[in-house]
């Protein structure tokens, strides 16, 4: 079994990173992805898109993090990955699953996945410019507007030397909609020697089982689940259903907090921590309760005074 978080533009900074990986039960976390053009990126960019790489490619806890690269351009693909793993990245993973209109019409993310033809190509020009013990890994969506290419697409990227995939269970189209697709995996999984990973509506030890059970892999990466349900990994690892005490968030969200103030305006601030309690509640009656009183809140004072009063 392997549990990876999984990256998330715009939510699963350094911060989240470092607070959700010390719960523990995470083998690695992919990193919020670099968008590559056609140029190699000075270190600074690497750094900003993941400070870890400032202390070993690791979170505090000691979690190893894979930089992730989403583009095209051969030879700049091939060229930054070398500068990610120079600087400590534990391997480099490929986005070819987001689903943003903007990256897709710059060619990039799920886009791809209309031509297993440039996965292909783009997975080879990494593998080819790294030393083999160097993971590669890539994560793909079932598919743009349906599954046609799915299994074209997950052959392409082993063919071209991948060492594993990542699948989040849904396509392009289908974007975060419930449900995860997890059959399909199962279908991917019997067309491929590689690991597969499975992504999509895992926020429960429940939601982890079933999966399995459909997607034939025990090897999952959790995302939003992880983010409604920080000790989420530690549950599936020791097969309990606990209930996590607010008392052991609560510290989580007011340190979340502290560190956003020392490096972003205090109007962000605020709007980032209703971003985390609002997928909290999901999870925990009391975040249901802050959520209630602070969903209307742009004083980063009061906001303040709030929680720090959920530290009580």
């Amino acid at each position: 079994m392997r549990i990876i978080l999984a990256p998330m533009e715009g939510l699963a900074d350094v911060h989240l990173r470092r607070l959700i990986t010390a719960q523990g039960g995470f083998d690695w976390v992919v990193s919020e992805f670099l968008r590559v053009v056609d140029r190699p990126y000075p270190d600074r960019v690497f750094h900003n898109i993941c400070p870890e790489l400032r202390q070993g490619g690791r979170t505090e806890s000691g979690t190893p993090v894979r930089v992730q690269l989403l583009g095209n351009h051969l030879e700049s693909m091939a060229s930054n990955a070398k500068r990610a793993v120079a600087l400590g990245s534990h391997g480099i993973d490929i986005n070819f699953g987001c689903p943003s209109r903007t990256v897709n019409r710059s060619m990039g993310g799920a886009v791809l996945l209309k031509e297993p033809d440039t996965l292909y190509r783009v997975v080879s020009a990494v593998r080819a410019a790294l030393p083999k013990p160097v993971v590669v890994s890539a994560k793909m969506r079932l598919g743009y507007d349906d599954t046609a290419l799915m299994l074209d697409n997950a052959a392409a990227i082993e063919a071209a030397g991948a060492d594993e995939l990542t699948v989040h269970a849904r396509t392009r189209l289908q974007r975060y909609t419930p449900p995860a697709h997890w059959h399909e995996l199962g279908r991917i999984r019997a067309h491929i020697k590689i690991p597969l990973i499975a992504n999509g509506d895992i926020c429960s030890v429940d939601d982890y089982h079933r999966c399995v059970e459909v997607a034939g892999t025990v090897d999952v990466m959790l995302g939003r689940g992880a983010v409604k349900l920080p000790t989420l990994a530690n549950q599936i690892r020791a097969n309990q259903s606990t209930v996590t005490q607010w008392s052991t968030i609560s510290p989580l969200l007011h340190s979340f907090w502290q560190e956003l103030s020392l490096t972003i305006p205090p109007r962000d601030c605020v709007g980032r921590v209703k971003q985390w309690v609002n997928y909290l509640r999901q999870s925990h009656p009391e975040a249901e309760a802050l959520w209630c009183i602070i969903r209307e809140e742009r004083s980063s004072q009061i906001m303040n005074a709030l929680l720090g009063a959920t530290d009580q």
